[in-house]
This record gives C-alpha cells, sequence and structure tokens, in this order.
C-alpha cells in the first residue's frame, strides 16, 4: 500500500462519503432512522425529567438513590476505558497482532463514553453546573470530583488520538493513546473507588473495587470490540482481511483470559460476604445467591456474561465468527446487568439494618420506571448512531500500513 504517504484531498474525501452513504442500502438507513428515534425519545424523556423534577418520573427514592441510570453510565465508561485498555495493546504498546483493531477500537471508545455522559446527564438532574463547578471550585477529597475531572481529560486525548490516527501520524497517535490510557485507568480505578470507599456500604467496600473496575473493563473491552468489528464488516460487506482475522483471535484469547478472572474476583467475592459476620455483606449475598435476585445474578450475570461466552470463545477458537458474535452480544447483555447487580444489591441492605430497626427489617426492593428505560436505551441508540455513521463517514476504519 503506496497510497497512504499522499493524503487525499478534502474533495475526494467528501466524495468518498458521499458515495459510500449513497449506496448504503435501506436496511443501513433503517437501523441510523431506529436509533436516532431512540436518542430523540430518550433525551425528551430527560428533559421532561429534569424540569418536572426526578420523583415524577424515576423509581429511584430516598434510600436507594442510584438507580438504573448510575448502572448504565458505569457500563458504558466501563466499554470506553475497555476498548481503550485493550486497543492501545496495538498501537501504543507496538503488539502487531492488534494492530488493525485499532482504529475502530478508539473511534468506539469516544462513542461509548459520549453515551455513558449522555445518560448521566439525566441523573444528575442540572448537569451543567458540574460542569461549572468542577471548575471553579474542585473538591480534590471527592471521588466524584475526580472522576468528572479524569474522565473529562481521557475524552480529550481519545479524541486527539483519534484524530492523528486518521491523519496518519504515529507519534503523535501513541503519545495521546498512552497518555488516554494513563488517564483511563486513572478515573476507572477511581470510578471503582467511589463505590469502594463507602464505608456504610459493606457489600461495596473494600480495597479491591478499583482492581475489579478494571479487570472487567477489559473483559467488557474485548466483547465490545468483537461484537463491532463483527457487525462492522457485515455492515459494510466487506471481506476481512488475514490481519484482521489474526487480531479478532488474540482479542478472543485474552477475552477468555480476563473472564476467568472476573469469576474468580465474583467467585471470592461471595465467599468473603458469606464468610463475615451476620451483620456485614452477609443478607446481600444471600439475596444474590439464593434469594429474590438470585435468577437475575446466576442467568444474566454468570451465564449470560461469562460462563456461556467463555464456552463459545473456547469452541470457536477465535475463528468461527458467528459463535464469537453469538458470545460478545451474550456477554453485552450479561455485562449490563453485572453492572446493575453492583449498583442496586449494594444499596440494597439498609444502612440501618444491624440496628434492628422495625423499618428496615427487609431488603430493599427497586426496579426501574418505564422514563429509566427508554433513557438507558438512549445510551445504546447513541452508540448505535455513532457506530453505523462511523462506518460510512470513516470508510470501515481501514488500517493503512505503517
Amino acid at each position: 500500500m503506496a497510497h497512504h504517504h499522499t493524503t487525499p484531498s478534502l474533495n475526494e474525501l467528501v466524495t468518498g462519503v458521499a458515495n459510500r452513504l449513497k449506496t448504503a442500502g435501506t436496511g443501513f438507513y433503517l437501523m441510523v432512522f431506529i436509533a436516532a428515534a431512540v436518542v430523540l425519545a430518550s433525551a425528551g424523556t430527560g428533559l421532561m425529567a429534569m424540569i418536572k423534577g426526578h420523583e415524577a418520573y424515576y423509581n429511584v427514592y430516598r434510600e436507594v438513590p442510584w438507580g438504573v441510570l448510575i448502572a448504565t453510565y458505569v457500563f458504558f465508561v466501563v466499554s470506553s476505558t475497555g476498548l481503550c485498555l485493550i486497543s492501545s495493546i496495538g498501537h501504543v504498546f507496538g503488539v502487531q497482532d492488534f494492530m488493525p483493531i485499532a482504529k475502530r477500537s478508539v473511534f468506539l471508545s469516544i462513542a461509548t463514553i459520549l453515551s455513558g455522559f449522555f445518560v448521566i446527564a439525566f441523573e444528575i438532574k442540572l448537569p451543567w453546573r458540574m460542569a461549572i463547578w468542577n471548575v471553579i471550585s474542585p473538591n480534590l477529597t471527592s471521588n466524584i470530583w475526580w472522576m468528572g475531572t479524569l474522565y473529562g481529560i481521557y475524552l480529550a486525548f481519545m479524541f486527539a488520538e483519534y484524530i492523528f490516527l486518521l491523519m496518519n501520524k504515529h507519534r503523535p497517535a501513541v503519545i495521546c493513546g498512552f497518555s488516554g490510557s494513563v488517564a483511563g485507568i486513572a478515573a476507572h480505578s477511581n470510578l471503582g473507588a467511589v463505590f469502594g470507599l463507602l464505608m456504610g456500604r459493606p457489600y461495596w467496600q473494600g480495597p479491591y473495587m478499583p482492581i475489579y473496575f478494571i479487570a472487567s473493563a477489559m473483559m467488557t473491552g474485548c466483547a465490545v470490540i468483537l461484537m463491532f468489528h463483527i457487525l462492522g464488516y457485515k455492515i459494510n460487506k466487506q471481506e476481512m482481511s488475514p490481519d484482521m482475522q489474526r487480531a479478532l483471535e488474540v482479542t478472543t484469547k485474552i477475552g477468555i483470559l480476563l473472564i476467568c478472572v472476573i469469576l474468580f474476583f465474583t467467585t471470592w467475592k461471595l465467599i468473603a460476604g458469606a464468610a463475615g459476620q451476620p451483620n456485614g455483606a452477609f443478607p446481600v449475598v444471600q439475596s444474590e445467591v439464593v434469594g429474590h435476585h438470585a435468577f437475575v445474578f446466576w442467568f444474566f450475570e454468570i451465564l449470560l456474561g461469562m460462563a456461556g461466552p467463555l464456552v463459545l470463545f473456547i469452541l470457536s477458537k477465535g475463528r468461527n465468527l458467528k459463535l464469537m458474535l453469538i458470545a460478545s452480544l451474550s456477554m453485552v447483555i450479561g455485562i449490563f446487568v453485572m453492572r446493575f447487580n453492583l449498583v442496586y444489591l449494594g444499596q440494597s441492605l439498609p444502612v440501618y439494618y444491624d440496628l434492628g430497626v422495625n423499618e428496615f427489617k427487609e431488603m430493599l426492593r427497586y426496579s426501574p420506571s418505564v422514563y429509566e428505560w427508554i433513557i438507558t436505551a438512549g445510551g445504546f441508540g447513541l452508540t448505535a448512531l455513532l457506530f453505523l455513521i462511523g462506518e460510512k463517514v470513516f470508510d470501515g476504519h481501514k488500517v493503512e500500513d505503517h
């Protein structure tokens, strides 16, 4: 490939995009239309909740203040960090096999974090206040302040990295990619600390949360990379190059390793919770393993999120794209529920439970309202929309030889 030394003119680029959009076909535009409609419905619902007040639309309440919108936000930023870290193995740390997935993965890491910000904006009621006060009145002892700041820095690096990748400027792309990885790890382990440093919530509390968040981000990254790369080739109706097949094969292998790591984490989390004194996290672990939350835990988090995909990945040997697509789709659904379990179960034990207060002898229940689900769907719609448009505008994120 010798043509990458001459950068195409703006005119050529625009013509190329226009041609790809012309030949895209009805199915493509139908998907774009559905995704855009979901985003609009979601934004409308979120704005209504901002104006009328959350209590009119959301099912969260004083004892369970964090609901599905927080879980969705966590899911998207986990996915974004994972995409950034897995893709950086290639073009930042120079492992050749991972090179082909770099461009699309960096693009998707931007798309997913924007989707996370989209959802959290409707959760924090007046998001512009966060942006303003974050700058003019920083609270350096607040994990949530650090979270907003570090994710902002991370997003800036990912944008810069993608622009340099498009311009084929390898060195600055590597520098931004490395800085983005560092910012991502810092932001994401800090998000784990938002949960792990809450002393009054025994189910979350503990030093392992930040580490767990990084490991599960990389596991999620593998699933999202496989899913979107395979879908990307289907949408563009292209033949996959041997290099790309090899890249997806090594991604699958890393995925297998990371699923095992997270299963190991989950096992010890349950043992630690169950081994505690009668107080502590025991009632939560009980409801998760054999109680009213057991089906959701065993079916979605364990079977769909980890055990099923693990078997399918091993059977696929990283070559059977159909099995890999099913496994990665299943993982994405399971991991989303995993995030919801994490956020909800940590709050399901009333703070006064150990004191035997009559009002709080039961575990707390929460199920999202229709409006919360619509806003959640908007996050997925936004990712889908950006992915579809990105495929056509950036010509399937082709990676050229360096």
